[in-house]
């Protein structure tokens, strides 16, 4: 197993991020899926130079994305952006991409079960066959109950693999999410087997593996039951202290945006000391390894 990144949860030039994970001996990415940010040519330069690979991408389902939106003209658009970054994953040579079907956030229905379950279907199997042709493999990725009504665990999304019906689509694991929706995250490992795609790497708290109460050793060593031969993407968001405990810095030079702050306020983090991100970046591998990764 090799470990990567994504860089989703640090508004930060792509330069700063690789250079970051060269440096800690990272070895890939899995690239934040906002496709018209990145100048293609730009990026291959880039990861070139830093001797990191981009193996896939990940979409960013925010500001209305939404594969089972009752509007269809906002699913139309959202398979395209789903498309998007299906060329932006192969554009960097990436075999990859992992999808959210539904809006982050958005947690009451818009039809009932049944028509939204065929709205998921249509508009998933529109993007894997378009990614079937760029020789990419979909993994749809559940996430917990606070953050989607619609699927939350493995089985759930095992099924809708199952019912999309290609054989490019599989389903991604987040350890985050699957220590708060399912009964047993190491069984839900096993039940996805070869069809994981990839898996997301946070503990309990959602701060850095080992940071948390996870057993890290279990959790590789089942990959490894499995055989899963795939990147371990590291997805930390600490979450914010507003309480006297919180550990107090300087970040008056933090030149960011009001929408860029919004995106990471609404994932329970906040900006951080670029030494404080980093401390956090090398205890994700650092931990990683020394539990047999």
């Amino acid at each position: 197993m090799r470990i990567g990144m994504h860089n989703w949860m640090r508004p930060e030039s792509l330069e700063v991020t690789l250079k970051r994970l060269h440096d800690l001996g990272f070895g890939g990415i899995e690239i934040m899926g906002e496709p018209r940010k990145y100048d293609l040519n730009e990026v291959r330069r880039l990861l070139d130079h830093y001797q990191i690979e981009c193996y896939g991408s990940v979409s960013v389902m925010a500001g209305g994305r939404d594969l089972i939106h009752a509007d269809p003209y906002i699913r139309e658009a959202s398979i395209q952006f789903a498309k998007e970054c299906v060329d932006l994953a192969a554009g960097l040579g990436g075999n990859m991409m992992t999808l959210v079907p539904s809006e982050v956030g958005k947690i009451v229905p818009m039809a009932d079960a049944e028509t939204e379950w065929q709205w998921a279907i249509e508009s998933i199997r529109e993007v894997v066959d378009y990614a079937a042709k760029a020789h990419i493999r979909v993994g749809l990725e559940p996430i917990n109950r606070l953050e989607t009504n619609f699927i939350n665990r493995h089985d759930q999304a095992l099924r809708l693999a199952d019912d999309v019906d290609r054989e490019n689509v599989g389903v991604t694991l987040d350890v985050f999410h699957l220590n708060i929706e399912e009964v047993d995250l190491y069984q839900a490992i096993r039940n996805t087997g070869s069809r994981l795609v990839d898996i997301h790497i946070a503990d309990n708290n959602r701060f850095p593996p080992g940071q948390g109460a996870l057993d890290w050793v279990k959790i590789i060593a089942t990959l490894k039951e499995i055989d899963y031969q795939g990147w371990l993407t590291g997805e930390f968001v600490v979450p914010t202290d507003r309480t006297p405990l919180a550990h107090k810095e300087d970040v008056s030079g933090a030149n960011l945006s009001e929408a860029e702050m919004k995106f990471i306020r609404d994932h329970g983090s906040d900006y951080m000391s670029d030494a404080t991100y980093t401390k956090y970046v090398a205890a994700t591998i650092e931990h990683l390894r020394a539990s047999g990764a």
